[in-house]
């Protein structure tokens, strides 16, 4: 290694084994939630990020187990059994390798920049509230007294030494300092207060390869492809979206297709050995980032971090105390949201503000992936309605006479009922004109309105001339052929999404 590349690496290696230490917990908890083996979800946080980083990985970002997955996958286990869910993660990692390999993946590109304001806003409520399960007891009451003040006070000592400890030194990340200063307070002053431990062991084996145990047959891929469908697309939206965000914060550009491709052959070896699947973290990913670790060093580090803690560490790695990675969320939570959004309150149009919310909203209360295609949806019905009232006309006569509409805006399916209302054809003299030389014809709905406009006109005797359409319309148009002058040197070369077209 060149010796001038050794603090870069460093920077990667020390920040992985604290994502390392951070996913403990949450793998564990996501294999709680889909009701399957602690080590299912800690093998899945091994293998998918170990593979992502090494073939597809965005560097810099982290994969593993995820709990929008979890939520999914918990009612293909309580009704058929984990093997199905082994099965079912395989073919998730099979239809995200055809998304990649079909280069779908550019088209996270076209998410809005409110959704995006959203979705980070949302997850980073949700990463904190999902720490709060830890302040209760086995029993399910809300922690009190000595305990709970134990934890409040140790959570302030590692968020303090995390916002503090880089004015001092950068040498080691802030976030490894506060885990590694808290756990040797407790260990050594004696301190009771809830571990790694409490939640399960983290001791086992390297992962095994099986088949899944399951029939290979119709019925079986009827019950698995419909679970498989919903976390290939809500692994590829999380990771996608995840891999926007670190582009805009590293000012770099990933690969989206390469992404998918590296995920679904992620997911198709964690189905053979044993994990739960999964996909972009962005609690860990942030912390990643923000240690200053943008190589895919740090995602291989991270997940062999893990697997040495199963072999090897998983004593030492039981008695970390949870405050010390809840206090780790905690500043991940707070460096996620945008506080900035709240100050483009009657700066940004109210759409924009309306579709913040809602995915901010709809991430809390739901997911991730339908928090995004809700906000897409918005987005686009709102951009739709905007341009349909873009569209009028500026009246003219000519010197003979003829009545001239110079039409104005982009005419699509939203815009078409607007546009035919422009016209009287019943009060319009028996030659009318309509130039389109500012206007665009977008999709098929636009050409059957000019059908329909010419129909009007023609029914009443009356003859219609269409001037500057591109030759892509001249083709489609069907009752107002012959009533077009063209102008090849004026004609607009723009073309029509209309599905009639090759």
């Amino acid at each position: 290694m060149d010796i001038k590349n050794f603090p870069e690496a460093k920077t990667n290696v020390l920040s992985g084994l604290t994502v390392a230490l951070a996913l403990v917990p949450e793998a564990i908890a996501f294999a709680f939630v889909a009701q399957v083996h602690p080590l299912v979800g800690l093998y899945a946080a091994f293998m998918v990020g170990l593979i992502t980083s090494l073939i597809g990985g965005r560097p810099g970002m982290i994969s593993g187990a995820a709990g929008s997955l979890a939520v999914v996958m918990v009612a293909l286990v309580v009704q058929h059994g984990v093997e199905y869910l082994f099965a079912a993660v395989v073919l998730m990692g099979v239809l995200q390798i055809g998304f990649g390999l079909a280069k779908l993946g550019k088209f996270i590109r076209m998410v809005p920049h409110p959704v995006m304001l959203g979705f980070v806003n949302g997850l980073a409520i949700v990463i904190f509230l999902a720490q709060l399960g830890h302040f209760k007891t086995p029993d399910g009451d809300w922690m009190s007294g000595a305990p709970l003040y134990t934890m409040l006070g140790l959570i302030a000592v590692t968020m303090a030494i995390i916002y503090l400890l880089p004015k001092l030194t950068s040498a080691i990340p802030s976030t490894l300092a506060a885990i590694v200063a808290v756990s040797a307070l407790v260990i050594f002053s004696g301190l009771e207060t809830k571990t790694v431990g409490d939640l399960a062991s983290i001791k086992g084996g390297l992962p095994q390869f099986h088949l899944p145990d399951v029939p290979f047959d119709w019925e079986t891929l009827k019950i698995v492809f419909p679970y498989s469908l919903i976390l290939a697309g809500i692994g590829l939206i999380e990771s996608l979206l995840t891999l926007n965000l670190i582009d805009d914060m590293t000012q770099t550009r990933a690969k989206p297709n390469r992404a998918c491709v590296g995920q679904g052959v992620a997911n198709v070896a964690t189905g053979f050995f044993g994990g739960m699947g999964g996909c972009a973290m962005i609690g860990q990913s942030m912390i990643n980032v923000t240690n200053g670790a943008h190589k895919n060093l740090s995602g291989i580090s991270a997940a062999l971090f893990l697997l040495s803690f199963i072999l090897f560490a998983s004593e030492w790695i039981e008695m970390i105390p949870l405050a010390a990675l809840i206090g780790l969320m905690f500043v991940v939570s707070e460096k996620t949201f945008e506080w900035g959004s709240f100050r483009l309150f009657g700066k940004v149009p109210h759409a924009d503000v309306f579709v913040g919310i809602t995915v901010a909203l709809v991430t809390v209360l739901s997911d991730l992936a339908v928090a995004v295609i809700v906000g897409v949806i918005i987005s686009a019905l709102v951009f739709a309605w905007q341009h349909a009232k873009h569209i009028e006309v500026n009246i003219s006569t000519e010197e003979h006479g003829w009545k001239v509409y110079d039409l104005h805006g982009s005419l699509f399916f939203a815009s078409t009922q607007n546009f035919l209302a422009l016209f009287h054809p019943k009060e319009d003299p028996t030659e009318v004109v309509i130039d389109f030389r500012n206007a665009r014809v977008k999709d098929h709905s636009a050409i059957e309105a000019i059908d329909t406009l010419a129909e009007r006109y023609t029914q009443l005797g009356k003859k219609l001339h269409l001037r500057h359409l591109s030759p892509d319309c001249l083709e489609l148009l069907d009752k107002a052929k012959g009533m077009i002058e063209v102008n090849v040197l004026e004609d607009p070369h723009y073309h029509p999404a209309d599905n009639r077209l090759g």
